[in-house]
């Protein structure tokens, strides 16, 4: 009664919200990962990404000018150094409390004297300014280390994406593991399509004996582990010398992409209207003609389709690429596992790791939002007749 009084069913509701939910769940962690690109370390390590529009506390550990340099002589052996500690750094914030040992943060406010000890102090303002004073001994070597806890206004920045895309000194190499992973995706993605397309027209429109069992073995391979053929595949390909550069992850790809691209395909074309291929077959039109003039155009959809699975699968593949294309030199080095690199050799750089993991996923979903429309067309090609 309530659905014909124009009221939503509660499951219609519980539908809707776990809609809602699973999106948020998508989209937060790359929303996330979107705003920490553009973020400095400081500020990634103070606040979360939610509060990144907002001041954040934070506490640095920053130490006054070189006092061999810098001090100056007050008579009776008193020693004086003096400066701005936020100028010295090239910081911008505010001061909340000081102090001069990691066991007592916050001892002092801003304007205080801390006594250090045998007649040694150090005042440091609200501003910055310190004025650090002492004996000979005292003011000399190492300079005096302070802890400051500081309200640190939002701070966004593009130097991230510079310094992993366009830096000359950059040794990480996350630009040439862009193209390098274009070099892997882009041929990996359109060789399958070519093969499956012609393999599925075969399966759909063409009677020839065994097609039954081919399609019946092709539904079969969709289940094998890939896994379970990386060993056999690579002494195959080492043994022929394809096993150590692109083309043999270009075949690699093609191999396990094909089965649900020519199951996907055949599905699709076996929907498309029976008359228009035995009209076309009565007006003298070839095989091959039917193939290119009709039945292509007719299956952009399903292509689409089965492009993005393909080019998603292939951009973020780590493990094929670890098998199919080893280069000690780096020179082939794809994106995911220039990633994994630089969790070691970066893993307290968040703003490098967040910049580069974005570029990573930026890309597909470029490709994803763009061609999403012909998705669900071609997953529910032949559900329906």
């Amino acid at each position: 009664m309530d659905a014909l009084a124009g009221r939503k069913p509660a499951v219609v509701w519980a539908l809707n919200i776990s809609v809602v939910a699973l999106v948020a769940l998508w989209l937060f962690p790359t929303l996330g990962l979107f705003i920490s690109s553009f973020r400095t370390g400081d500020q990634i390590t103070a606040s979360g990404w939610w509060s990144s529009l907002f001041p954040a506390e934070q506490t640095l550990q920053i130490r006054v000018a070189d006092p061999d340099d810098n001090r100056v002589d007050l008579g009776n052996g008193r020693f004086m150094v003096e400066g701005n500690i936020f100028v010295d750094e090239d910081f911008e914030g505010e001061l909340n409390a000081w102090g001069t040992s990691s066991r007592r943060l916050g001892e002092f406010e801003p304007g205080a004297t801390a006594d250090l000890g045998d007649g040694e102090t150090l005042t440091l303002a609200a501003d910055g300014a310190y004025v650090w004073e002492g004996d000979a001994d005292q003011i000399s070597g190492r300079a005096q280390r302070v802890f400051l806890d500081v309200v640190t206004p939002p701070d966004f920045t593009l130097e991230n994406y510079a310094f992993v895309l366009f830096d000359e000194d950059n040794s990480e190499g996350m630009a040439k593991a862009f193209f390098n992973t274009l070099t892997v995706v882009i041929p990996a993605t359109i060789i399958p399509i070519l093969i499956a397309a012609f393999a599925a027209y075969a399966l759909a429109w063409m009677d020839f004996p065994g097609r039954a069992l081919l399609i019946a073995v092709i539904v079969g391979l969709l289940v094998v582990p890939l896994q379970l053929a990386l060993i056999p595949l690579l002494s195959l390909h080492n043994a022929i010398g394809i096993g150590k550069g692109y083309l043999g992850v270009w075949l690699a790809h093609t191999g396990f992409g094909l089965p649900l691209a020519i199951y996907l395909l055949r599905n699709y074309m076996v929907g498309l209207p029976r008359d228009i291929i035995e009209n076309a077959k009565v007006d003298g039109a070839t095989d091959f003609q039917i193939f290119t003039k009709i039945i292509l155009p007719l299956s952009f959809p399903a292509l689409a389709s089965f492009a993005i699975f393909q080019f998603l699968w292939t951009w973020n593949d780590l493990l094929v690429a670890l098998v199919f294309l080893i280069d000690a030199s780096g020179e082939t080095t794809v994106m995911t596992k220039q990633i994994v690199e630089l969790l070691g050799t970066r893993g307290g750089d968040w703003e490098i790791l967040a910049t580069s993991a974005f570029v990573s996923i930026a890309v597909p979903l470029a490709v994803f939002f763009a061609m999403q429309k012909y998705l669900v067309r071609g997953l529910l090609a032949g559900s329906v007749k």
